[in-house]
């Protein structure tokens, strides 16, 4: 069973996975399409994680507070850009916000990448 106590060691694996992806997807992207000189997708935007299911005045609520999520909407909480990546591309942002949700679910938690253009 997962306790509050877990959670800074699985948000640590989770922020691990969505580097890596952007890392990848970026290094796939730059492959396929030789780059640009923005060197990312050029469709700017934001991504995020949207986890339902845990309120944030629980236990296991206030440990994913303490590791960066806030008060989603209209529910749940949120984690804006886990992969801490300082582009542009919505693209990018989307994968590193997938493989974190990925790993949130990995450990029974109902977790979802959002993404709106800018």
């Amino acid at each position: 069973m997962i306790t509050e106590k877990d959670i800074p060691r699985i948000h640590n694996e989770a922020l691990e996975q969505s580097k890596l992806a952007t890392q990848k997807f970026l290094e796939d992207w730059r492959k396929k399409t030789g780059g640009n000189q923005y060197d990312e997708p050029m469709y700017c935007g934001f991504a995020w994680v949207s986890l339902h299911g845990v309120k944030g005045s629980t236990k296991i609520g206030k440990a994913f507070k303490n590791v960066g999520f806030d008060k989603g909407y209209p529910t749940g909480l949120r984690l804006w850009d886990p992969s801490n990546y300082r582009g542009q591309s919505m693209d990018v942002k989307e994968e590193g916000s997938r493989a974190y949700a990925e790993v949130l679910r990995k450990y029974g938690f109902k977790a979802y990448m959002g993404s709106r253009a800018d």
